[in-house]
This record gives structure tokens, sequence and C-alpha cells, in this order.
């Protein structure tokens, strides 16, 4: 494997014959696997810190002499599977729980017994004044089940789950944010579909602006997803609820061009991966919001709210409504459970709100 990345003889047989040589060998097939360059698989091989990583995570030594290993909380790492085993919950559920947890036993400590509802209480508000209503529900969410498996287990006290306050929040109380449809064409085109990068964001934009997707769901999907014969495409989102959902030509098409010449040749299901070295799955959600700001700031398209991906999801929504679709048709479209949770669009809907205001009073002088 190192004659793929050394051209000079001598240098192979230094680096086979050194010390580690059979596992400095089976470092540059890794490298070689998940798709690094000539240059960069060559300044890792010589490098010392990568190849001490790949020595740990091997079993080869237990740690890094160039980095300290931070262990997770022995507590969280018990929720976590408790979670996964319990509830089936997803890992991009957990890695929103996590810091919140992080911090709560950062705080506390490990000892359940030491939580008292005065403590938990001021925790939960400081939060809530350090960021948004969302992430600060995300906190108040993960701070219950956390509560929850320490109960099961019988670590602390059933009466603590009073103790985390419910956040005042109106339902309804907000305009969704969403872009104008030649906006968002103007972001879909500003990918150049002749590139790995371009066609594989491409179809991420299409599955998001077309589809109603959420960012979680692109991460999530796999290549088995797709039935190609049925022109459908199965989403596992909130709850792990699989919904099957037409795959329209465009769509489809985009699908085809990406894993046609813009995906890795890499041996995993996941559908959409990383475009540069070490090749593979999106760590988070963020890393597809991430590629939708990036298209607006090339489509010069300023972005008003926090979740550039999820704004995507409002104007596929905005625009249905305004085609005249039912509150009905884009609830089953965004794999709403509730159809309350959809009328928030109606507010968008001027035209038909205008037919339905009735006229100010007049006031009469005095």
């Amino acid at each position: 494997m190192f004659e793929k990345f050394f051209d000079n003889p001598s240098r192979v047989r230094e680096l086979r014959n050194g010390p580690g040589g059979p596992l400095l060998e089976r470092f540059a097939a890794e490298l070689s696997r998940v798709g690094y360059s000539k240059i960069s698989a060559r300044s890792h091989i010589l490098g010392v810190r990568l190849f001490l990583e790949y020595l740990r995570d091997a079993g080869e030594i237990t740690v890094s002499v160039a980095e300290p290993t931070v262990q997770a909380p022995a507590l969280l790492t018990a929720f976590f599977e408790w979670m996964r085993r319990e509830r089936g919950t997803c890992d991009a559920t957990l890695y929103r729980y996590n810091l919140s947890i992080r911090d709560l036993l950062k705080q506390f400590g490990e000892d359940p017994g030491k939580f008292d509802a005065q403590g938990l209480r001021q925790f939960v508000l400081e939060k809530s004044q350090q960021c948004g209503w969302a992430a600060a529900q995300t906190c108040t969410t993960a701070l219950r089940m956390f509560l929850r498996f320490l109960i099961a287990h019988g670590k602390c006290s059933a009466e603590l789950l009073a103790a985390i306050p419910v956040l005042a929040h109106w339902r309804l109380s907000s305009l969704p944010r969403y872009l104008q449809p030649e906006e968002v064409e103007q972001i879909i085109s500003c990918c150049d579909p002749n590139s790995p990068v371009g066609s594989r964001n491409r179809a991420i934009l299409l599955l998001l602006a077309r589809l109603g997707l959420r960012a979680d769901d692109i991460v999530q999907l796999r290549l088995s997803d797709i039935n190609w014969r049925d022109a459908e495409i199965c989403v596992s989102g909130k709850g792990r609820r699989e919904v099957r959902l037409p795959l329209t030509q465009e769509v489809g098409s985009a699908l085809v061009a990406y894993l046609k010449d813009g995906r890795p040749r890499i041996d995993t299901d996941v559908l959409f991966i990383r475009s540069r070295a070490p090749f593979r799955a999106f760590r988070s959600h963020a890393a597809v919001s991430v590629i939708v700001e990036r298209a607006m700031n090339r489509a010069g398209i300023t972005c008003q709210s926090r979740g550039a991906a999820h704004v995507l999801r409002h104007s596929a929504a905005t625009s249905m409504l305004r085609q005249g679709a039912s509150l009905q048709d884009i609830a089953v479209l965004l794999r709403h459970r509730s159809i309350e949770t959809t009328q928030i669009y109606a507010k968008v809907d001027v035209n038909a709100l205008r037919d339905i205001a009735q006229p100010w009073p007049e006031v009469r002088p005095c």
C-alpha cells in the first residue's frame, strides 16, 4: 500500500521495515480507503499524531501521547445506552441532548443524590437566558429524559421531575420564515451540477425545497431508502416514523447525477457523504444547514433566521399553500402529526386573509 503514496522505493522499504511497519501499512490502507489524496496521505503517514491516534483506535495503545483522551461521564454514557435501548432514540437527538447534560453534570457533579429542585430550576433559568426558546426547550426536554432515566434506576427522587419548569411559548404566535419562489430557484441554481460537491449540494437543496425534508432527514437517508422502481423515497423522521414520499423527476435526476459522478466510492449505505477525506456521513444536521447557508450567500440571499435548512422547508409549505394546496395536503408532505402544527402557514396566505378580514370601525369624533 505504501507504493500508492510514495514513489521512492527506498522510502517504502524504510517505512515497511521500520518500527511498527505492519501497523503503519495498515494505516496507509485506511487512508486510501477513506479517500485521502496522495499529498495528504504522505503527510499523515509521516506524521506522528494521526499515527498514534490510529494505534489507539486499533487497540495497540491505550491513549494518545499527543492529546489526552476526554472520556464521557459514565452517567451520560449509561443514559445514552438506555435511551437507545428503551426508547429507540437516534444519535442525532442524543447529540442535541449531550451539551445540556454535560453542563448539568459539570455544575452538580455525577452524584444524582445531590440534585435538588431549586438548583435544577436555576440551571434551566440560566440556560433560557443564554439562548433562544428552541435551544432552551431542547435543554428542558433533555433534562426531563435524564431525570426519568435516573428515577428508573433509583438514583434520584421522582419528585425532582416536577422541578423542571415548562417554558412559556405561545403556539402559532410567530410567522414562519420563508423565501420567495424565485429566491429558492436562485439558491438551487448556484450549485454547479458538473462538480462532485455541486451535484451533492444540489440534490440536498432539492430534497429540502421540493419535499420539505428536515436537515436530520438528510443526514439519516440511506441508499436503501430510495425505491427507484416505484419513484418513492422513504423518510424516517421524528419518532422513527417511516413515511414514503413521491420522488419527482427533478429530484430523482439530481440524485442519479450525484450517485453517478459525485458520491465517493466507499463501502457505506449512507446516501450523502462528506466531500473531503475522510469520506463519511455528516456528523450532524448542522452540516446540512451550513451547506444551505453557503448556497444562500453565493446566491446573494439573506436569511433572517437561524436554521437555514428549515427555511427551505417553510418555503416549500408556503409555496404549496399559495398554489392552492390545502393545509391537510401540506401536513402530509411535512409529516406533521397534527393539523394544528400546519395551521401556522395559514398566516402567510395574505390573499385568503384579505377576503375574511373585517373593516376596522371608524372612530366617531367627540
